[in-house]
């Protein structure tokens, strides 16, 4: 059985059903294991900062604390899997809020208290993504 088959089998459609996601995607991914991640795949189309494009790619980025690396890493992912700007406003934490002044025209969520994710919504998704010391 082909793997698109069994993505398919395993979501409880039939083996011609197919699911709300291109199986172009599911051949990126490496296993059925890894299906689960194919959101991830959609792109972050650019960095304003270097520091949160290595944190995209999963390297150490010594100004960050290890804690706050994790849960950055993990908003970065909702946001390039996020198909149109209302995505993140859930879960409630991301408080995404669209900005003004000097930022105007980006919106942020929230990874603490101190720190930000700032970036700019494009019809072709995130661009200009940087994490940003808001205090």
């Amino acid at each position: 059985m082909g793997r698109a088959k069994h993505l398919r089998r395993a979501a409880g459609g039939s083996p011609t059903q197919t699911l709300p996601c291109d199986v172009a995607r599911f051949r990126l991914t490496s296993s059925v294991h890894d299906a689960s991640r194919y959101t991830v795949l959609t792109v972050i189309r650019s960095f304003a900062s270097k520091d949160t494009e290595r944190l995209w790619r999963r390297h150490r980025v010594p100004s960050l604390d290890p804690r706050v690396e994790r849960v950055a890493l993990r908003k970065l992912r909702q946001i390039g899997a996020a198909e149109s700007i209302e995505d993140l406003r859930v879960p409630p934490g991301n408080r995404l809020e669209q900005l003004r002044g000097d930022r105007f025209g980006q919106y942020s969520i929230r990874i603490n208290d101190q720190w930000r994710i700032c970036f700019t919504w494009t019809v072709a998704g995130p661009e200009e993504v940087e994490i940003v010391d808001y205090h």
